[in-house]
């Protein structure tokens, strides 16, 4: 980065003002490039989210006049100024929420998150949120921590999926988190997992789903799969699977491990590929009808007991915490209602 005014360090805390030379990463002459990218490949201490954040607040200007719009092309040798401004009290109040902590020290702590439970405080949900009980429980230790009304939070779980979330208490911790976070286990040794419980079952026992996700063309509060959308990359395994009384594939439980984090990236990649999220009302509306008893077949789908279950999948014996090839399980995707038999649409095919 080049010509920052003040020291980096503790920008969330002090506040500062950056300026940045657009180019200055080998971009070649005359080539353009998104304001928000620009920004996220030279201020490395900061994360997008807070870097996009500043910029919809009117913090980044060139040429002296603010720039709000994060998808702005920014020409080569621009000068762009950020003013990072000081970090604040957060804005939530501390609630006396029960937080089932599986453990904590002075740096970070790791929590079971329940369904239902919102993590930051946003439109429809400005109380009540974990944000809120981590507040009540940290005091003053959050504050600043990831920009206001999000204190020590790192990375995040959807209202209704279950699993275990990773909260920082100081800054550092908060810096570091966010930096292994964003790489996806790519060099680090941290690595997320996740379960999926879909309908029908996949042809293979493994493989991986690229396809760019981005705003749906219609329901603009969704997302898609779309061509020329953010790149994005799901690794699958299925490790159960269970039929319907006619000996057909009804369901299948999914390890999912991700290399990009888009929004609903799983929810939108197994939907994509035929097989959406049992009981999930975000990319696919609602339940089939009344369910039917299921019986479990085992991982490849093939055979199965014959023993007949009841009209409900029950979740795995597996607590949210449960290590699996050194990775750490943090989310349990879909909700567990009522089966019943779902025409399929397609297989998820292997592409590694």
């Amino acid at each position: 980065m080049q010509g920052s005014s003040s020291n980096h360090q503790g920008a969330e805390s002090t506040g500062e003002r950056r300026i940045i030379t657009a180019g200055a990463a080998g971009k070649s002459p005359g080539q353009s490039q998104r304001l928000d990218r620009v920004l996220a490949e030279q201020v490395e201490d900061l994360s997008r989210t807070r870097l996009k954040a500043l910029i919809v607040a009117g913090h980044v200007s060139i040429g002296g006049a603010p720039v709000q719009d994060p998808a702005y092309q920014v020409k080569a040798d621009e000068t762009i100024i950020v003013e990072v401004p000081p970090a604040v009290a957060p804005e939530p109040e501390g609630e006396s929420i029960p937080l089932n902590i599986v453990y904590e020290d002075d740096d970070l702590l790791v929590l079971n998150k329940p369904k239902g439970l919102v993590v930051h405080p946003a439109a429809g949900h400005e109380t009540g949120t974990l944000v809120n009980a981590l507040i009540a429980h940290c005091g003053t230790s959050l504050s600043g921590i990831g920009g206001v009304k999000r204190p020590g939070i790192v990375h995040r779980l959807d209202k209704d999926t279950t699993g275990l979330m990773v909260v920082a208490k100081n800054d550092r911790a908060h810096q570091s988190l966010t930096a292994q976070f964003a790489d996806h286990g790519r060099t680090g040794a941290l690595r997320r997992g996740y379960m999926a419980f879909v309908w029908g079952a996949p042809s293979r026992s493994h493989g991986t789903i690229d396809q760019p996700i981005d705003r749906h063309p219609f329901a603009r509060e969704k997302m898609a799969v779309r061509q020329g959308g953010r790149h994005a990359v799901t690794h699958w395994e299925m490790l159960e699977s269970f039929e319907g009384r006619d000996g057909k594939p009804l369901a299948a439980l999914l390890a999912c491990q991700l290399e990009t984090g888009r929004t609903h990236q799983i929810r939108v990649h197994l939907g994509h590929a035929g097989h959406p999220l049992i009981g999930d009302d975000v990319v696919w509306f609602g339940l089939p009808h009344q369910g039917q008893p299921v019986r479990h077949s085992g991982k490849n789908g093939g055979g199965g007991s014959g023993q007949t279950g009841s009209p409900c999948l029950s979740p795995p014996d597996r607590t949210p915490g449960h290590r699996r090839n050194n990775e750490l399980a943090v989310g349990v995707a879909g909700g567990f209602g009522s089966l019943a038999e779902r025409p399929a649409r397609g297989a998820l095919t292997q592409t590694n």
